[in-house]
């Protein structure tokens, strides 16, 4: 056997590598070279020399010759492995060794320099607040602080002196100094402003200190207390003299209005303690500086140590690497020539066993037994794959067949099968296999947080509204969902209930049309020519009725040949005129109520059916009657507002009646009504309206008490279509049929 191969394997086979480390080694020691000398130049030049660095700059340069010095040691400790392996019987090029020592290094080494940057880091943002200009003006502000206690001390006691000196100088121009009272008066200013002792004199020409009055209750020689150089300062202009001596804070003070006569007052107080915390403050502040100093030189000290407290870690990794390599090198390199054998498809592989039962030895056990159990095995999984394939294949084929939608769910909610007409009815163009359901279909996957078994969803698939019929099937491996699109069935049952209302309106309101038609005009003959001149409330009214009741006709005619809503005939009209007629005819049939109609002058104009914005206005003015009614008042009010706001026309109806019912997401379906002779159709077509106006409807209770409804119209949208009347017309209202749908979608 050649001594540089290794068992069981060409070296011809081996591809050869071009030997680079002799270059990485020096091209490694150059950059760790010039990052020294870069670092070097940084700390010399960055910030001020008895400052700190700022801490990221300083992690940075410690990452920055770190990583040069663990790369030095990994090629070091590669080259140490190469030569091992040369030597060694197995033979080779060292690659274990060299991928152990990579790795042992780079386990140290990563969480190493994380370990180094977060103690750095950490250490230094500790250390930085008391290096930085807040710890600074902290001390700074300790010691301004004790000094300015100090002085207001000093300043208070002066104060009280002065003041002191303005009430004698008062009282003295009252009474004499030789009068008892004035000795009292002196008692109590000494008393009352809380000081210890009190001297009244005069200086002679000579210099000479002559007592007028004093309070000694400590028995001291006053006139000693007080120092030719205090009075010589007080006659240069100075205000007061203030000084510590011993125990005592002693003020002297000229007396106001007085050139020769002063007044000397001490206060018995603990002066030393003052000043021994002053002096402390100055040291700290003092010894605080000196550390400032030496402030560069800790952070510089410390982070090299952590560097080669790092470096030796690595180096530690480095050597217990190339100890382990040595160890398993040999019953590797058999593990390796056993499984190339297994990888060619001999299974039949085996390595030597060996009588340690350490993990290589249970390595060798584990891979002997393994290739036995695959042997053993790999027929069975031919045929179990083979059986799975055909049976994959059937299920595809019957799910392909089916027309409602099946879609298999994992336990992590992610889609694992899914058939062609479930992506059909879904919209989906590409495979969702393997995507999440919530992001898929959202609305089937809100349906699994529940128990249920079966439900009705909607959902939007390519810009398209479905209704789904949804089944939910669980087992252990996950929900299967199956959905079949009942969108048309649920469109064929409203057509059917719209055409049920048709019919009962026909029903209902065709039969009485011609005698109220025929009614009011023969009012309008017979009593027409009888109502007072210049009274048109009769004729308007009479003809309200007559156009009303041909309206209905129309509509009842439309309704019967069609069972649909009358199709909107467009015209630009002016929406105050169609409120103000609405208006009119509810408020000479109920005049307890108070009507009123507000609007911007001229007011704004709409593209509309008049007949039908009428209609619409009418059933909703007619609601807030009936609400007000309903109140037991009898009185109300109802206030119809017409306004243009950003291309929108609005139309607002409040009332002060009984509000909204319980059920208010209910009161635009058909047949749903809280009153007894209510039809529940009023709102559902004021709904279907403002629908195929390109409008909305909204109901809000209003603050005051009672009902708001808002209708909002697109008066843009609606402008367009002047001129498309004709070709909506010809295609059976297709086009104009078309745009409503996308409006209300």
């Amino acid at each position: 056997m050649n001594a540089g191969s290794a068992p069981g394997i060409d070296p011809a086979s081996v591809p050869q590598r071009p030997t680079v480390t002799p270059v990485m080694e020096a091209g490694v020691l150059g950059i760790a070279v010039a990052i020294a000398v870069a670092t070097y130049y940084v700390i010399a030049h960055t910030g001020r020399p008895e400052g700190l660095i700022a801490p990221g700059i300083i992690a940075l340069l410690l990452v920055a010759n770190l990583v040069p010095g663990v790369a030095l040691m990994m090629l070091l400790g590669r080259r140490i492995a190469r030569r091992r392996a040369a030597r060694s019987p197995v033979g080779g090029e060292g690659r274990l060794h060299v991928r152990l020592v990579a790795l042992f290094s780079s386990l140290a080494a990563v969480p190493m320099v994380l370990v180094t940057i977060a103690a750095s880091l950490l250490f230094q943002y500790g250390v930085q607040f008391w290096y930085s200009d807040r710890a600074r003006g902290v001390f700074e502000n300790a010691a301004s602080l004790t000094r300015t206690s100090y002085n207001q001390i000093l300043q208070r006691w002066e104060e009280a002196t002065v003041t002191m000196a303005t009430d004698i100088s008062r009282e003295l121009e009252e009474r004499a100094i030789d009068d008892p009272r004035f000795g009292a008066f002196l008692f109590q200013q000494t008393y009352f402003r809380s000081l210890s002792e009190a001297l009244l004199f005069q200086v002679s020409p000579n210099g000479e200190l002559q007592t007028l009055a004093f309070v000694n209750p400590y028995d001291l020689d006053l006139a000693r207390q007080v120092s030719a150089d205090a009075v010589g300062q007080l006659r240069r202009g100075q205000r007061s003299v203030v000084t510590v001596t011993g125990d005592r804070i002693q003020t002297v003070t000229r007396l106001p209005g007085s050139a020769r006569v002063y007044l000397y007052a001490a206060r018995v107080t603990n002066p030393k303690e003052m000043t021994t915390q002053t002096e402390r403050a100055e040291a700290a502040l003092a010894n605080y500086r000196s550390l400032l100093v030496r402030a560069r030189t800790l952070q510089l000290q410390f982070n090299a140590a952590l560097l080669l407290l790092s470096l030796l870690i690595v180096g530690v990794a480095v050597w217990i690497a190339l100890a382990v390599a040595d160890r398993l090198v040999r019953p590797v390199a058999e593990l390796v020539d056993a499984a190339r054998r297994v990888e060619r498809g001999d299974l039949s592989a085996r390595v030597p066993e060996t009588r340690e039962r350490d993990e290589v030895g249970t390595l060798s056990h584990a891979f002997n037994r393994m290739t036995e159990r695959l042997e053993e095995q790999n027929t069975a999984l031919v045929t179990a794959n083979s059986q799975l394939d055909n049976r994959r294949a059937l299920i595809e084929a019957v799910m392909s067949g089916v027309s409602a939608g099946v879609v298999s769910i994992a336990p992590d909610r992610t889609i694992r099968l899914i058939n062609s007409s479930a992506q059909s009815l879904l919209g989906l163009t590409d495979t969702p296999i393997g995507r999440p359901l919530a992001v898929v279909a959202p609305e089937l996957n809100a349906l699994l947080e529940g128990t249920a078994r079966e439900a009705i969803i909607q959902l939007n698939a390519a810009g398209e509204a479905r209704t789904l019929a949804v089944r939910i099937a669980r087992d252990g491996t996950g929900p299967i969902l199956t959905f079949d699109d009942i969108t048309q069935q649920l469109l064929d049952q409203r057509r059917a209930a719209w055409s049920d209302v048709a019919r009962r309106i026909a029903h209902e309101i065709k039969n009485p049309l011609t005698p109220i038609q025929l009614a009011a005009e023969r009012l309008q003959r017979r009593y027409g020519a009888k109502v007072e001149e210049g009274d048109t409330t009769f004729a308007r009214l009479t003809e309200t009725i007559v156009r009303q009741v041909g309206d209905l006709r129309r509509m009842v005619d439309e309704f019967s040949s069609f069972a649909r809503m009358p199709k909107p005939e467009f015209r630009e009209e002016a929406l105050v005129d169609i409120a103000r007629q609405t208006m009119f005819l509810h408020e000479v049939a109920h005049a307890a109520i108070h009507f009123e109609l507000r609007h911007d002058e001229p007011g704004p104009t709409l593209v509309c059916d008049r007949r039908q914005i009428g209609q619409a206005l009418t059933n909703i003015v007619k609601n807030a009657v009936e609400a007000i009614e309903g109140t037991g008042r009898g009185a109300g009010e109802i206030l119809m507002e017409v306004a243009e706001v950003g291309g929108r026309a609005v139309i607002t109806v409040a009332d002060d009646g009984v509000g909204l019912p319980a059920e208010r997401d209910r009161i635009v379906e058909p047949y749903m009504t809280t009153r007894a002779r209510g039809t529940g159709l009023g709102l559902a077509i004021v709904k279907k309206i403002a629908e195929e106006h390109f409008g909305t409807i909204s109901f809000a209770d209003r603050p005051e008490g009672g009902t708001l409804v808002t209708m909002t119209f697109d008066t843009t949208m609606l402008a367009g279509l002047i001129g498309r009347e004709d070709d909506s017309s010809d295609n059976d209202g297709g086009e104009l049929a078309a745009l409503t749908r996308n409006r209300t979608a």
